[in-house]
């Protein structure tokens, strides 16, 4: 650990690591060209400077998961994690299998993790029956 770290704000550290997530799900499968928009994207949105991104992008691991303090921000995670994954239209094995290990790691049980994981693949490949298309037209509207 670098003394500067010790120094950095749990935000700060908190961004960086849900960002090397999102970098490790990018690469699981070989980092396409659609992956790499959608993370200079959280990059931007994480305040993640260019020396951070370049170390991050070599060296992923070197982020533990620390995961966020409330449900909503644990929720905002597992759809940026979807939003990663689904960049390039797919999900294979290894990126299916790494969902739920961080759907676990970001303070969910097993159990809630499995459903998650599988309740948001029916949600981001497009694989809904009518009430919950009907549903999600309608979620928001007065």
């Amino acid at each position: 650990m670098s003394f500067s770290s010790l120094f950095e704000s749990g935000g700060s550290s908190r961004n960086k690591s849900h960002f090397a997530t999102l970098v490790s799900l990018a690469q699981v499968s070989g980092m396409q060209e659609e992956e790499m928009v959608v993370l200079n994207r959280f990059k931007s949105v994480l305040d993640i400077s260019d020396a951070d991104f370049d170390q991050i992008i070599k060296n992923p691991k070197a982020y533990p998961v620390t995961p966020p303090n409330t449900t909503e921000e644990r929720i905002q995670w597992l759809h940026d994690l979807f939003k990663i994954v689904f960049a390039d239209h797919r999900m294979d094995e290894a990126e299916h299998k790494l969902l739920r290990k961080y759907a676990t790691a970001l303070g969910y049980n097993d159990e809630d993790a499995e459903y998650l994981v599988a309740r948001s693949i029916e949600i981001f490949s497009g694989h809904l029956n009518l009430e919950d298309y009907r549903y999600l037209l309608n979620k928001n509207r007065s």
